[in-house]
């Protein structure tokens, strides 16, 4: 009974490590517990992405990417690092861009993106200088 109480107890430590979290959520299950979102920005693959200046309006950019959950588990909408370089590749401009930021008005950023579900977003940013030339992204 012990055990038990220290498993409930210590069951977000538990279910976030993969090997574990199976029997944490089976156990959860049966007593009506509830645990946290999977966590693992790894397992979230880029499938698309572009950036590009906004017509009309200079120093804007807008971005345009789709990713997918590879887990095995549904997870929270990741923070997304967006870094723009110059032709030298230094980093000019880097931002943390979390779910309320990029999702549309009126979306949940509470929901969970499923196994194997993808997601399209877009967002503008600020171009830091004339001189950005890449882009890469990273999950949080």
């Amino acid at each position: 009974l012990l055990a038990l109480q220290i498993a409930v107890a210590d069951r977000a430590r538990l279910a976030a490590d993969a090997g574990s979290r199976p029997w944490v959520a089976g156990l959860c299950s049966v007593l009506r517990c509830s645990l946290p979102a999977w966590q693992d920005p790894a397992a979230f693959s880029m499938i698309s992405r572009d950036v590009r200046p906004v017509v009309g309006q200079p120093g804007a950019l807008q971005v345009h990417a789709s990713f997918r959950n590879d887990a095995r588990w549904a997870q929270a909408w990741p923070s997304l690092r967006l870094s723009l370089s110059d032709a030298d590749g230094r980093v000019i401009g880097s931002s943390v861009f979390t779910p309320q930021d990029y999702l549309e008005v009126g979306a949940d950023a509470a929901a969970l993106l499923e196994p194997g579900q993808s997601a399209q977003i877009a967002f503008r940013v600020r171009e830091p200088a004339a001189s950005t030339v890449a882009f890469t992204f990273e999950f949080l």
